[in-house]
């Protein structure tokens, strides 16, 4: 009996979520670590999900699908048409060429826009193109960056992560750092570049 081509095509495609995830990776050129990595998730849990072992969450498809760039439904098999390109739902935000000095709403800087995906919108951020070679290589000139607006927030909250910070009505784009050297509470700005050399704010003496 000929075989049915609908079916034959359901079967190359991948019957189960996991073969579908890992034929769209394979497809990307990825391995599972990179996957992984990109959709913080354990590897071995991938690995279990590719293999049909573990029945991932919804969350967790909805994380692939971001990081593999294809609608949740591809993933799912939802409908007869799950396989065709689909149009990724956009929202702009205001790009910025410095850090702005107060609320990117409040800005008077002639303003560029730039598509992020819809659930990275929120009013508190703003895109900002990097010209700084403070943190090269993670970060290079030219590259944008997502931020979001948080003045006033205490170092230690955002101990180890880049943020784009005022010294002095200066910007900068460096690694947070809270250390405390006896009495005196200190800020650290490092760069991921070895031949920048770090900025020391002292929290009680100085503004930032």
């Amino acid at each position: 009996m000929p075989e049915n081509r609908n079916t034959a095509r359901r079967y190359s495609y991948g019957d189960s979520i996991g073969e579908r995830i890992r034929r769209i990776r394979q497809e990307r050129g990825l391995t599972q670590i990179q996957l992984a990595q990109s959709a913080n998730l354990n590897q071995g849990y991938l690995s279990s999900i590719e293999r049909g072992q573990r029945v991932p969450r919804r969350t967790t498809i909805r994380t692939l699908a971001i990081a593999l760039n294809v609608p949740e439904a591809v993933i799912l098999g939802e409908g007869e048409g799950h396989d065709a390109p689909q149009a990724l739902v956009t929202r702009d935000l205001p790009l910025f060429g410095a850090i702005p000095n107060g609320p990117p709403a409040d800005s008077q800087e002639q303003l560029e826009m730039f598509p992020v995906l819809r659930h990275l919108w929120h009013p508190s951020r703003y895109c900002l193109r990097c010209e700084f070679d403070s943190m090269e290589p993670t970060l290079k000139r030219g590259d944008i960056i997502l931020v979001d607006y948080r003045p006033g927030v205490e170092a230690e909250f955002v101990q180890g992560r880049i943020c784009a910070c005022l010294i002095d009505g200066r910007p900068t784009l460096k690694r947070v750092s809270a250390e405390t050297h006896g009495e005196r509470r200190l800020i650290i700005l490092r760069g991921d570049n070895p031949t920048i050399a770090p900025t020391i704010v002292d929290i009680d003496f100085e503004q930032y």
